[in-house]
């Protein structure tokens, strides 16, 4: 994931200095030192840097910090609030035109997932913002791109509108607006095309469709993987085109994350949404502060909780907090509650987002994909309703049994049934008040 070497390097520059009692100009000038080196590594860029530590080390050494009671956390305090601002401040949201269609424009080089990401935007805005859109196939100069835009929007079910590649892309764009309005349509996404570099037709084949969409959007997609590049890029574009906000794609990669706080800086335009995996629901709003917070290991709670709330059942969850609480809770619940986590994304990075998460032994080790919860369904799912639901009875041979027919070794199934009694005692805690206030995950093994 996207800024897991940064986080490190700040997250233990942070420890050596949050339980100091006391903080001297020395402590900050080697923090800062350490600060600047963990983002120049991040690949962000150089002037960005010296900006953000001449913030940072202003705002530390100012007598309210340093006679404080507390200067270690008002320090980590400062570098959070400067991280945020560095990303944008606050979260912006996407240009919606009051009078209908709204004209979202999607640009950027050749390779960086503008297309994939068109289709991404159109089912964020019907799933979030109860749109009506409407995808044009805009690039007719790489081979196979109205191809894969058909792909994609029948794989949301969402309309294509589509003259083929005869057609040039500024009769396209009218008459996609024109079709738009007769279908009632409120939004349309203009998918146009991409090259390998900036060039001079692109440019005035986009100036072109701006002067006849009047976009209330020009999004840049940006690939993050490509570090500064991406920068440049994205300095290149808002000259030419005055962009309203990036995208940035692949953040779920192996990537240093520099782009992301390099990019709000450079072009002075919003990052509004980034790409978290490869499935078409895998596009978030972008929050500078909640990064700014999983950056420094202090967690993102909010996101969880939206997640949450957008792809959980929430009466099948009060149901089950009351077998929770009245001890009922069975190897078929938990069947059910793996398939919920199953719609919240992967595991090991939801667990990244728990404030504290870094503190965990392992975890930064633990990758666990819908395979390994697969796995564990195989398991209770080649178990009879009786041994589900009294799991005690579940002997060597019936052991034997299920891990011959869910195709799982024995050492699984007995890890899933230690896992199940661990978790219950942990709910029999939790919910009696009773459990001592320590990290929730504790001892518990995982199951795979």
């Amino acid at each position: 994931m996207a800024f897991e070497g940064l986080g490190e390097r700040l997250q233990a520059t942070m420890d050596r200095i949050k339980s100091k009692g006391k903080v001297s100009e020395a402590d900050v000038k080697v923090m800062m030192r350490e600060v600047r080196l963990a983002l120049l590594e991040a690949d962000v860029n150089f002037k960005v840097v010296k900006q953000f530590i001449g913030q940072v080390r202003e705002r530390a050494l100012g007598s309210d910090v340093m006679q404080s009671l507390t200067p270690g956390q008002q320090v980590i305090k400062i570098v959070k609030e400067e991280l945020t601002e560095l990303m944008g401040g606050e979260n912006q949201k996407i240009n919606l035109a009051q009078k209908p269609p709204t004209v979202i424009m999607m640009v950027g080089l050749q390779g960086a997932g503008k297309t994939t990401t068109a289709g991404k935007l159109a089912l964020h805005l019907r799933k979030n913002h109860n749109k009506k859109p409407l995808l044009v196939a805009g690039d007719i100069y790489r081979p196979a791109a109205i191809d894969q835009l058909e792909t994609v929007g029948k794989q949301i079910d969402i309309p294509v509108f589509n003259l083929g590649d005869q057609v040039k892309p500024q009769e396209i764009a009218t008459k996609a607006l024109e079709h738009a309005k007769e279908e009632h349509h409120d939004t349309v996404i203009i998918d146009t095309a991409g090259r390998l570099h900036i060039d001079e037709d692109l440019m005035n084949e986009l100036k072109d469709i701006k002067e006849i969409a009047s976009p209330d959007e020009i999004m840049l997609v940006v690939d993050s993987m490509t570090g500064q590049d991406a920068v440049n890029v994205a300095e290149s574009f808002n000259n030419l085109l005055d962009i309203t906000g990036v995208t940035l794609t692949k953040l779920d990669g192996d990537t240093r994350g520099g782009a992301a706080l390099s990019i709000r800086s450079v072009t002075e335009k919003p990052i509004k949404f980034v790409g978290v995996s490869e499935k078409m629901d895998g596009l978030e709003s972008f929050h500078p502060d909640r990064m700014a917070q999983r950056i420094l290991g202090m967690g993102d709670m909010l996101s969880i909780i939206e997640k949450a709330q957008t792809n959980v059942d929430m009466d099948e969850q009060k149901k089950m907090e009351q077998k929770i609480k009245d001890q009922s809770f069975t190897l078929d619940d938990f069947l059910e509650q793996m398939d919920q986590v199953k719609t919240l994304g992967p595991l090991d990075e939801l667990l990244k987002m728990m404030p504290g998460a870094n503190k965990i032994k392992g975890l930064d080790k633990m990758q666990m994909s819908g395979k390994e919860i697969d796995h564990i369904q195989a398991i209770i799912r080649s178990m009879t309703m009786e041994e589900r639901e009294r799991p005690e009875k579940l002997n060597a041979s019936r052991k034997k049994r299920i891990a011959k027919g869910s195709g799982r070794s024995l050492q699984e199934v007995n890890r899933l049934l230690k896992q199940f009694q661990d978790m219950k005692k942990m709910m029999k805690q939790m919910t009696s008040g009773k459990g001592k206030k320590k990290n929730p995950l504790g001892n518990m093994q995982l199951p795979f």
